[in-house]
């Protein structure tokens, strides 16, 4: 079996047998749960496919391991393989909160232009859930990667730069909204329709290839009015210009509804549903926060800013057991490049104690393998997965709220999940 290259071509994904994938370890905690994870990921290429398809796996250095060995965080060396090869997989990587260092997880994002990340969020049977009926959760959240706060465009009060800043809304601008503008910090939010489009698009292919039924835009536009408010409106031009045999939008219904009545604008909206039609609608974002939990059956594909999109996927993960069981992946659908990785932080207080659970990196793992086409093998690993869960052997986060459980460490999580695959 020789070892080929991933490659994109006039917007399709072109897989070889035997790709090359690199890996990121990551920092804490990565190390825990990089080496299970793939054990799971190889299990299932190989129970799927048999000698016919195989990962090559290729090791790239970033955070805290990359810099004790070559004295830098993200070596050129690394994006150039992620460039190269097209698609990866990582561990968590250390993110100093407050100063220090920028994430390299955004940088990583800037730096190959994955302006999705993409989260989806559903419930395996038996996973302990805060909420009364989590088998309704079926989220796929697509968060804007390249705008709004990722862009890091902030000012610290008392720099040089903040004061000049300052000069320029008071001075040039004539803005007197700012109360404390003296010991006010200032942080500029881009949103752009280039940026806004090409995500809202991705999430309206998205949902029509895998037979959605909507999309709803979360915006804070009664507020910032230009920026999310624009977001969503560029959102329903979009749809209704490039998708209008496909789609139904609620500023159809509410025009059906002026012009008419609320009867006939209903009948309409239920003609597009009865007829395969995807819905696109918005939702103002702290009124999404609270449907998704009283109705979380009404959402099924979300486009969102940044911002937004940090909120919704930690609450969405929490509904459906935690952000240990999320994976997510940041991708760019025009060139292909994608990252797959887990999804939450490096947990430094239980490195080494076989307590981390692996499922977010596996459950990306498998998200990886539906990318590549392999779906079979993502299949494997879902199904395997849930077994898992049935028989009560989980790591320490799960065992903490199911009763009858069996305390499991990281490694014979792997191990259990490896076996109920076959």
């Amino acid at each position: 079996m020789t070892e080929t290259i991933i490659t994109m071509k006039n917007g399709t994904l072109n897989v070889p047998d035997a790709p090359i994938i690199p890996f990121i370890e990551g920092d804490g905690i990565g190390r825990d749960i990089w080496k299970p994870a793939k054990k799971v990921i190889d299990a299932a290429v190989k129970t799927g496919f048999g000698n016919r398809r195989k990962i090559l796996w290729r090791e790239g250095l970033a955070g805290e391991t990359a810099y004790q060995r070559t004295g830098e965080r993200l070596p050129e060396e690394t994006l150039a393989a992620l460039k190269k090869y097209i698609v990866g997989i990582k561990g968590p990587l250390t993110t100093p909160v407050g100063g220090g260092i920028r994430s390299l997880n955004v940088t990583l994002r800037q730096k190959l232009d994955l302006f999705t990340c993409l989260r989806p969020v559903r419930w395996f049977k038996g996973v302990p859930s805060p909420v009364k009926e989590p088998m309704k959760v079926n989220f796929h959240i697509f968060r804007e990667n390249t705008e709004d706060i990722y862009v890091g465009i902030e000012y610290m009060a008392g720099t040089p730069e903040n004061t000049k800043f300052k000069n320029f809304l008071l001075n040039d601008m004539q803005e007197n909204r700012v109360r404390f503008p003296d010991t006010s910090s200032f942080g500029v939010k881009p949103v752009s329709k280039e940026g806004s489009e090409r995500l809202i698009k991705a999430a309206i292919d998205y949902a029509l290839a895998h037979n959605l039924p909507s999309v709803t835009l979360v915006h804070k536009g009664n507020i910032m009015k230009f920026t999310e408010g624009s977001f969503k409106k560029w959102g329903y031009e979009l749809a209704e210009m490039n998708f209008a045999e496909k789609v139904f939008t609620w500023n159809t219904y509410l025009k059906i509804k002026n012009e008419k009545d609320k009867t006939t604008a209903d009948k309409a909206l239920n003609s597009a549903i009865e007829n395969g039609k995807l819905i696109i609608k918005d939702c103002i974002a702290d009124a999404f926060l609270q449907d998704i939990l009283l109705h979380p059956e009404n959402h099924s594909v979300i486009a969102t800013l940044n911002l937004n999109g940090d909120y919704i996927s930690d609450l969405a993960a929490a509904m459906v057991g935690g952000i240990g069981m999320a994976p997510g992946a940041n991708i760019n659908f025009e060139t292909g490049h994608a990252i797959f990785e887990a999804t939450h932080g490096t947990a430094p207080d239980i490195v080494g104690t076989g307590k981390a659970n692996p499922g977010s990196l596996i459950l990306s793992g498998a998200m990886m393998l539906e990318y590549l086409g392999w779906q079979s093998a993502a299949n494997l690993i879902y199904r395997a997965l849930e077994k898992t869960i049935a028989t009560k052997k989980v790591t320490a986060d799960l065992f903490e709220h199911m009763d009858a459980a069996s305390l499991v460490s990281t490694e014979d999580f792997a191990e259990e999940i490896i076996i109920n695959m076959t």
